[in-house]
């Protein structure tokens, strides 16, 4: 059966997805054919096409290309300007995640929970020092107990369990779903935040590094305090144009690493190259946040920051990416284990259908089900 498509349709799902095109021309001979409309493929080459692509099936049956959008505001820029064409990786996560809070947010009024009443309690208007403080009071955010955890993943887990405990949902993953071929690129973004009065909803792209990840979702969570949503892709370095991303970094960067206390610590006679790992370790965030708290507080001037920053970052690039670990140990951090809670009481209780229950977290086994539940303490 040979299925009528318009060609227009197969060069946008082609260009959509951002994989090179003799990798699809090869997976698919007839490809330049059908682009040209003088071929037609049958039905399960045109799936296999949908597939290979990332491309929703129904879509190539359009009459013209669709014009898709994140559902958040985007706030990523490559210098001042937006970047456009967002990655089939980074729609399909959005939309995924739309999906958990949805069923979330009406768990959460079915149950009868007001809304959280720190989501959207500051404005851009208020005093960075006193916001982070407030954040950092809000979430039990210790300084020193954290300087005292021995590792990055004990500081951030740490730092997720704070915010769940709060009720906003913190998604940690480097794979777009369960699919483990579909890896996400900490270049496209790092993280966004889905505001919702009774569930808040954080993601951070776990294929960055751990301590990168830290200022991440700091800086999500200020979205959150402020009450807005967006997709960023936050950056040391850099003062953000738009001024709901500039404040954002601006509390995340105090959040963390506070400058009265860098101020107090910082030794301008010792080497950098050991001062600024010192400093890391101490407030468990990246070499490249230290860099940038330093230059806030008058200790190395633009031109020094810009030197080291340009060598910490071509340092790091170097280093190999972290494993994926036990899947009953990483599913709950990458659907949030809030959200892992909620739902799969409410499917043991009758209330939420297995089905759905187990598409929203990304597998079809009953047996995951019952050995994440049991995991997760919901089930004896």
């Amino acid at each position: 059966m040979r299925v009528s498509v318009r060609p227009a349709l197969l060069r946008w799902a082609r260009e959509r997805s951002g994989l090179p095109s003799s990798a699809i021309a090869r997976r698919f001979p007839r490809l330049q054919a059908w682009e040209r409309g003088d071929a037609e493929p049958t039905l399960k080459q045109l799936e296999d096409f949908a597939r290979a692509t990332h491309a929703p099936f129904g879509y190539l049956l359009l009459t013209e290309p669709p014009v898709e959008t994140i559902p958040i505001p985007d706030f990523r820029t490559v210098g001042s300007s937006g970047i456009g064409h967002p990655s089939p990786d980074l729609l399909d996560t959005t939309y995924i995640c739309e999906q958990r809070q949805e069923w979330y947010s009406n768990y959460q009024r079915i149950t009868g929970e007001d809304p959280l009443p720190f989501v959207g309690s500051l404005t851009r208007d208020d005093d960075v020092v006193t916001s982070a403080a407030i954040m950092r009071d809000a979430l039990r955010f210790d300084i020193e107990h954290r300087s005292a955890l021995p590792t990055w993943d004990e500081a951030l887990r740490e730092f997720v369990a704070q915010a769940d405990a709060l009720g906003i949902l913190v998604m940690c993953s480097g794979i777009v779903g369960s699919n483990t071929h579909r890896k996400l690129d900490p270049q496209e973004f790092r993280g966004f935040a889905m505001v919702d009065g009774r569930a808040p909803l954080v993601f951070i792209n776990g294929a960055d590094s751990r301590s990168a990840q830290m200022f991440t979702l700091a800086h999500e969570l200020a979205h959150v305090w402020l009450g807005q949503s967006a997709l960023s892709d936050v950056e040391a370095r850099t003062v953000p144009t738009n001024a709901v991303e500039r404040w954002c970094n601006r509390v995340a960067a105090e959040l963390l690493v506070p400058l009265i206390l860098v101020r107090e610590e910082f030794r301008p006679t010792v080497s950098l190259s050991d001062e600024v790992p010192r400093l890391a370790r101490r407030f468990k965030v990246s070499t490249l946040v230290v860099l940038r708290r330093i230059h806030d507080a008058g200790g190395i001037d633009r031109d020094k920051f810009r030197r080291f920053y340009e060598a910490e970052l071509e340092r790091l690039s170097a280093r190999p990416a972290g494993s994926g670990g036990d899947f009953y140990r990483t599913l709950p951090a990458r659907v949030s284990k809030r959200f892992a809670r909620a739902l799969l009481s409410s499917t043991l209780e009758g209330r939420t259908l297995y089905r759905e229950a187990m598409q929203l977290m990304g597998f079809s086994k009953m047996k995951t089900f019952d050995e994440l539940a049991r995991s997760l303490g919901v089930m004896a």
